[in-house]
């Protein structure tokens, strides 16, 4: 059985809809999904909020290259461009972490390294998971625990916005 934890944003288009079509692209295999949580964009500054969520995944079907497969497929369906690095995008989805899988292969890096400093995953994580654990940094909650209030205050819950 492989657990996968994954995160999902969109600044373009109708981005609650393509949010809503990476959870149902993953149906059959979620286990926890968070509320959506609108934040600033990061690294390119000058774009749309992003809409964000996390979704826990299991399957005996995938390891970690099927789920960034997986993602990818449905980043396609939702007509991604990649134009720029961190820029705009209609849908991402970033695999966070696949058990206490590691890698460093460029295409896929494992857990992904901008986890333990983001807010925008770190939140909707720990809701959609309170015991959430990040392989060899430890409890999500400490990680979240240790950011400056300016990271955590730029994550805005949207309880308006239901995933289903």
């Amino acid at each position: 059985m492989s657990r996968a934890v994954l995160s999902l944003g969109s600044n373009l288009g109708d981005r609650l809809a393509h949010l809503r079509l990476a959870v149902a692209g993953f149906a059959d295999e979620l286990v926890a999904v968070s509320s959506v949580y609108e934040t600033a964009a990061w690294g390119v500054t000058d774009q749309p909020d992003f809409l964000n969520a996390i979704i826990v995944v299991e399957s005996d079907r995938c390891d970690e290259w099927a789920w960034l497969r997986r993602g990818q497929e449905l980043e396609r369906r939702a007509e991604r461009v990649r134009e720029r690095h961190w820029g705009p995008r209609t849908l991402d989805v970033d695999v966070v972490t696949v058990d206490d899988v590691r890698s460093d292969h460029p295409d896929l890096l494992l857990p992904h390294p901008g986890t333990p400093t983001r807010a925008t995953v770190l939140i909707p994580w720990l809701q959609a998971d309170p015991d959430a654990d990040l392989p060899g940094r430890g409890p999500v909650r400490d990680l979240l625990r240790a950011l400056p209030e300016s990271e955590k205050a730029g994550v805005t819950r949207r309880d308006d916005l239901p995933l289903s």
